[in-house]
């Protein structure tokens, strides 16, 4: 059974960092794109950054510079989610997700549809 826990949601100032993880069980990140998504209240889900199986990184306008994905398959299956000069605009609840559909590639533009496993999310608020 896949399970994807992410932790390291909180609540920061404009201008502060904030770093997520996602811890997987059940499957290999190495088979996997691997990806986080927020959805903001009223809004869809957004793909924020993605990482495939060979370690290309794809992210979304609003957060490239600021925003750094990267994965660790050395000991536990963790996924991180670095994010600086965070803005009130990322305001979100963030989701971890991995999906297959590619053969552990990433489709560009990444979509929510295309990720078969999500975990429950970690909420980030960034105030003004």
């Amino acid at each position: 059974q896949v399970q994807l826990v992410e932790s390291g949601g909180g609540s920061v100032q404009a201008g502060g960092s904030l770093r997520l993880s996602c811890v997987a069980s059940g499957l290999t990140y190495a088979s996997y794109c691997m990806g986080w998504f927020r959805q903001a209240p009223g809004k869809e889900r957004e793909g924020v950054a993605v990482i495939d199986k060979g370690g290309t990184t794809m992210y979304a306008n609003s957060v490239k510079g600021r925003f750094t994905i990267s994965k660790d398959n050395a000991n536990q299956e963790t996924l991180y989610l670095q994010m600086n000069r965070l803005k009130p605009e990322d305001t979100a609840m963030y989701y971890c997700a991995a999906g297959q559909r590619f053969g552990g590639y990433c489709s560009d533009p990444v979509a929510y549809y295309d990720m078969d496993y999500w975990g429950k999310g970690t909420l980030v608020t960034i105030s003004s």
